[in-house]
């Protein structure tokens, strides 16, 4: 039976499935006493599902220590690493990071509404303000209703905030990839 759940599920591909197929018959023995065929379902028709899900948990098992699984040294030798993998993130360090990434996104937001723009420009700038600030006030979230409030606020027509905005997502583009740089003092 482990066998032909092997074959059809195509878990023959894992690297150690003889090992894995031993491991679960020896396992299927210690549940045998766990069927009650006065639930009505058939022995085969239930541990062919027992057995599937066990071949299931231990691919996922696998996964998981495949992805948490970095050494040192192979790193090292490589001269080659990923400071996220080097790095432990704490609750306290994401949250830091958010409130310094809004400040200054505000503080470069005044910087543009120094700057000399245009009408709709001033207008849509001021109307990201207005949505940023008070993100609980927009009922919906997504990009038609965005456009939508923004319209009400300026009084513009969709291709004019279109074309402003265009231009501001440059500057935040810009913005965006001096913080990712750590280029932001």
């Amino acid at each position: 039976m482990v066998n032909k759940i092997v074959f059809t599920y195509k878990f023959n591909t894992l690297p150690n499935i003889e090992e894995l197929k031993d491991e679960c018959k020896i396992w299927i023995t210690t549940i045998l006493d766990k069927f009650d065929p006065a639930k009505g379902s058939k022995a085969f028709s239930y541990f062919s599902v027992i057995i599937k899900n066990w071949f299931i948990h231990k691919i996922k098992k696998v996964n998981r220590q495949n992805k948490k699984e970095l050494f040192l040294d192979e790193i090292t030798d490589k001269n080659e690493y990923d400071n996220d993998n080097l790095l432990v993130y704490t609750e306290y360090d994401t949250k830091r990071e958010g409130e310094e990434f809004w400040t200054y996104l505000w503080n470069e937001i005044e910087d543009w509404k120094a700057l000399e723009l245009k009408a709709n420009e001033k207008k849509i700038l001021d109307a990201i303000c207005i949505l940023l600030e008070n993100p609980d006030g927009i009922e919906i979230f997504n990009k038609k209703a965005i456009y939508l409030y923004m319209r009400e606020i300026t009084g513009l027509n969709t291709k004019q905030v279109v074309n402003s905005l265009n231009k501001i997502r440059q500057k935040y583009k810009h913005f965006k990839k001096e913080w990712d740089d750590g280029q932001m003092q």
